[in-house]
């Protein structure tokens, strides 16, 4: 019997935590951008606002191991990958291409069973 079922102690895997890292830092470079007009004036820039900041409560409940946190960074990591492969088709940038084919690899890491059985 491992030590985490005699314990009752559930810990992180390390993959969760390296895709909050990834996760922190697209949200603020997203955020950034948004903040520096990247996006646009309009509509655009509120939502990238919004889309960040429930992404960063996401990544905090992620990091506590609570299934809403997970539903939130997992949300975001495949809107994040759809997105990039949008600007990809838009500008052929190989940059939005690498970073959505990263997306979607953490997306697929997080939805996997032996993830998902850790959480509270």
């Amino acid at each position: 019997m491992s030590d985490e079922r005699k314990t009752g102690e559930i810990r992180m895997l390390p993959g969760v935590a390296g895709v909050c890292i990834f996760m922190i830092l697209m949200v603020t470079l997203n955020a950034y951008g948004a903040l520096q007009g990247v996006y646009g004036s309009g509509g655009a820039k509120y939502g990238v606002l919004g889309i960040c900041s429930l992404l960063g409560l996401g990544i905090l409940g992620l990091l506590r191991l609570r299934k809403w946190g997970w539903a939130l960074v997992s949300a975001g990591c495949l809107l994040l990958s759809v997105g990039d492969f949008y600007f990809f088709e838009k500008v052929h940038a190989m940059f939005f291409l690498v970073r959505a084919l990263f997306s979607l690899v953490f997306f697929l890491y997080l939805v996997r069973a032996e993830v998902r059985v850790r959480l509270r």
